[in-house]
């Protein structure tokens, strides 16, 4: 027993103890990683993952983990596809966490982390290697609504050609909504103690991912944040989630956003929300069912395969032509 605990503490990566070089290299993809200083002067922790290949990328994938994750765990491996099929894919660790500089957990001002987070894409799109390229946002969870505010925030409607949202949380419905007065407590205390870590919520994680054999992968992620929320961020993710909410009829990007119906970390009725009221020509709703919010780890391996799948297919027919057609299923 004390043999297989040594294993289990002795992983490297997601995959196992492999080398970041012999997976990629194995896996017909290249990497790096780096810090990028942003305009605040925060050294934030950023990777990339791409195509082998003697033509150009397909297209730029520009990409934002969710709230107590980072890019260099488990998120890797919807990377590590999409550069096998073709795509470019450059994600950062926001303010706060995984390698990046910040207070694990800690988000002070959410935006200020979109201001970090269109800096480095827009470095990313102006490198002569990828300029003229599709670029896409993508987004899982609480990176979902980062890549939102990322592109109200762009400079005019067409900076990013198109977005894809994994269990977006874009606005928190009003079932899932903390009861008054928590809100205004909560905000009241987080003036003058922000990184206070008390927020009373169990781990979401366990819920969200369906495999057991893989909640124990996930939960073995050395830069998680697996403290309680800090006051600060709860407070943040209330704000930014109402003005977002408020914002949706003016999302004018394609998007495709893909939703598990048993989720119970973000509301699938949100997505649907998200779908009936932007002003995008150009959107399309997946809804899984009996899927959880871990769509493209948690997930058996078929269901991933689906997900992937039609991933895969909206940013295809997205980079081979300009179709605008809206599609709900």
């Amino acid at each position: 027993m004390e043999e297989e605990q040594q294993e289990e503490e002795e992983v490297l990566h997601y995959w196992g103890n492999t080398t970041e070089e012999e997976y990629y290299k194995t896996h017909g993809i290249k990497a790096t990683n780096s810090f990028y200083t942003s305009p605040r002067g925060l050294s934030l922790f950023t990777r990339s993952w791409l195509p082998i290949s003697a033509t150009p990328p397909r297209g730029i994938l520009c990409m934002v983990h969710g709230y107590a994750n980072d890019i260099s765990w488990t998120f890797q491996s919807t990377a590590i596809f999409l550069a096998q099929m073709g795509f470019a894919c450059f994600a950062i660790d926001m303010e706060g966490h995984g390698r990046s500089q910040g207070l694990k957990g800690y988000v002070p001002n959410i935006d200020l982390v979109v201001q970090d987070c269109l800096s480095f894409f827009t470095s990313v799109k102006q490198d002569p290697n990828y300029n003229g390229l599709p670029s896409f946002l993508y987004g899982e969870s609480m990176g979902g609504a980062m890549c939102l505010l990322v592109h109200l925030a762009s400079p005019g409607n067409g900076f990013f050609d198109g977005a894809v949202l994994v269990a977006p949380m874009c606005k928190i419905s009003d079932d899932m909504r903390p009861r008054w007065p928590i809100p205004e407590v909560l905000a009241a205390v987080a003036r003058f103690l922000p990184t206070l870590a008390i927020v009373p919520t169990a781990d979401i994680l366990p819920k969200a991912i369906k495999v057991e054999e893989k909640k124990a992968i996930a939960l073995a992620n050395p830069m998680r944040y697996t403290g309680k929320p800090r006051l600060g961020t709860v407070t943040e993710l209330l704000r930014v989630t109402d003005y977002l909410g408020k914002r949706l009829k003016e999302v004018r990007i394609p998007f495709i956003v893909v939703h598990g119906s048993a989720d119970v970390v973000t509301d699938p009725n949100v997505s649907r929300a998200l779908f009936e009221e932007a002003s995008s020509q150009d959107k399309t709703l997946k809804i899984y069912d009996g899927m959880l919010h871990s769509l493209l780890f948690g997930e058996t391996d078929e269901n991933i395969e689906m997900v992937r799948r039609d991933i895969l297919s909206w940013l295809n027919d997205r980079c081979n032509s300009n179709s605008k057609s809206s599609s709900l299923s």
